[in-house]
């Protein structure tokens, strides 16, 4: 009987060399003799172990990792292939700390099967939502997804079941579904493990909305910088065709839904849902004033559902099990679980997936290990460049949509960035406007010429400029940002600037002249 070996697939495994470790372990094989089937999965998430290879015996699953090429005949003597121990065993894999006390509901297949064997999918539950879905009326649909609390997951927080129903009571002769995977925030890698390492649930998610609102059409907007993800969803979209998940008639009832792939040119603005619509156009990416919202007059001027890869992702888990399963999940308003991205100088940098709830400290120190570095955490900065940096001092703040609001930061896409005490806050606010005015889409007059005066005054702090008053120019800048801004990308470029400023004020004082002498 073959022996099942795993070797990932991902992005960030391959970047680390899983390619060649997969092909090593091939040729190992074959030189001994011995019948050894590779898989490619997704991640597990634990990237700090990546390439972790994971051998299935018994019914169960041994990692090993990390994992380099020049480890692959040490792996083979010491009989790896029978779970035997070696200096790169982690046990078996379910039992690694890290993953042992996660949650996961939208990443329960990632890392355990063959992304591109529906078999696999259909064997651990996939397909379950869509299957009741097209036994239930639409409006039942909407009203699910509505009652299990579900909130975007691209950053605003947007209740997704009333973003559905609008679009669902919209009139139209065409609608639309957009996924949104332009997963362009730092420290951010959710969509793309999803999309390589879970298709089919993407694939399933976008087809249960499209029969909720009415939806025929799919596109799934992506980034240029993805092409292992493009490649993985192109394929499972094929697949999904050939079995008829998409097309005609999805699973064989009267609702027709099919999706593409489209690729963007990596400007940072077409995350916003109206840039990201004229760019589906054929448009230039900017933003557009609303209303008209894109749930009325979206895509083509049609009605259109524009949801980020994890909140379509969440929906089967939600059709399967029900309202209440997912609602029970989370703390306050923030219901069901949240992939967290953990990343920057940190010991154990990956994915999370947990309920709502967790502190930062919780998250950073228990989870992820603290700094690399070994030094002490400085600031993390949680949502992407543009959000709020948090001091120790705010480390106990709960990780939950209004908790973050009420201390003038934003989960957004849920990554979460760490500097240790070597970081200069004023250089992270100076990066921040200058983020900015490189992506501005130029539309509006606040975010174009505010972040190009915003990198100006930051600098003029740093040589000592007028300092006190500089800082108040900054501070008023970032006023006239936030409200005036057309979209998030100036409206929330002033919270890495702000919180650097109010929590760091140290980095932002005049530094005194060194003597000559010294």
């Amino acid at each position: 009987m073959s022996v099942v070996v795993f070797v990932p697939g991902d992005a960030a495994a391959i970047a680390v060399g899983a390619d060649k470790v997969a092909k090593a372990i091939e040729q190992e094989a074959v030189a001994r003799g011995l019948d050894v089937t590779i898989v490619r999965n997704g991640s597990r998430g634990m990237l700090w172990l990546e390439p972790l290879v994971e051998v299935r015996t018994d019914h169960q699953r041994l990692a090993y990792g990390p994992v380099k090429v020049s480890d692959v005949a040490g792996l083979f003597e010491a009989g790896f292939l029978d779970g035997a121990e070696h200096v790169l065993s982690c046990g078996q894999t379910k039992d690694i700390p890290f993953l042992a006390r996660q949650t996961r509901l939208t990443f329960s297949r990632c890392g355990v099967t063959d992304p591109l064997s529906l078999s696999d999918y259909r064997h651990y539950q996939g397909l379950k939502g869509l299957e009741k879905a097209v036994a239930m009326t639409p409006a039942d649909i909407v009203k699910q997804v509505t009652d299990s609390g579900l909130r975007g997951r691209g950053g605003a927080g947007f209740p997704t079941g009333i973003k559905w129903k609008t679009v669902a009571d919209a009139a139209g002769p065409q609608k639309y579904i957009v996924c949104n995977a332009d997963e362009g925030d730092s420290g951010t890698f959710s969509d793309r493990m999803i999309m390589e390492g879970d298709p089919f649930v993407l694939i399933e998610g976008m087809a249960i909305a499209g029969i909720a609102t009415g939806a025929t059409k799919g596109y799934i907007y992506t980034r240029s910088e993805y092409p292992h993800a493009i490649r993985t969803m192109q394929t499972a979209i094929d697949i999904a065709r050939r079995e008829h998940i998409l097309g005609p008639s999805v699973l064989g009832s009267t609702y027709s839904f099919d999706i593409e792939v489209r690729m963007g040119a990596g400007a940072y603005v077409c995350g916003e849902e109206t840039s990201l619509l004229n760019s589906l156009e054929g448009k230039r990416g900017i933003v557009r004033a609303k209303p008209p919202l894109p749930a009325l007059q979206g895509l083509f001027g049609r009605p259109t559902v524009v949801n980020n890869v994890i909140s379509l992702a969440s929906v089967p888990v939600i059709m399967d099990r029900g309202a209440q399963f997912y609602r029970d999940y989370g703390v306050g308003r923030s219901h069901g679980t949240i992939p967290i991205q953990l990343a920057g100088n940190i010991k154990h940098g990956g994915l999370y997936e947990t309920a709502f709830g967790l502190t930062l400290r919780e998250l950073i120190y228990d989870i992820g290990g603290g700094t690399l570095s070994g030094r002490a955490v400085k600031a993390v900065q949680v949502g992407g460049p543009l959000g709020a940096y948090f001091p120790p001092s705010l480390f106990d703040t709960v990780f939950d949509y209004e908790a973050f609001a009420a201390k003038d930061g934003l989960i957004g896409h849920a990554g979460i960035v760490v500097f240790d005490d070597t970081a200069d806050m004023l250089k992270q606010a100076r990066f921040a406007m200058e983020f900015c005015a490189v992506e501005s889409c130029g539309k509006c007059t606040p975010c174009r010429i505010g972040s190009t005066r915003g990198v100006e005054t930051v600098d003029r702090i740093a040589a000592g400029i007028e300092p006190e008053r500089n800082r108040a120019l900054l501070a008023d800048l970032c006023n006239t940002m936030k409200f005036g801004s057309l979209c998030a990308l100036g409206g929330f470029t002033p919270y890495p600037v702000m919180s650097a400023m109010t929590h760091f004020a140290e980095d932002f004082a005049p530094t005194p002249l060194i003597e000559a002498a010294e």
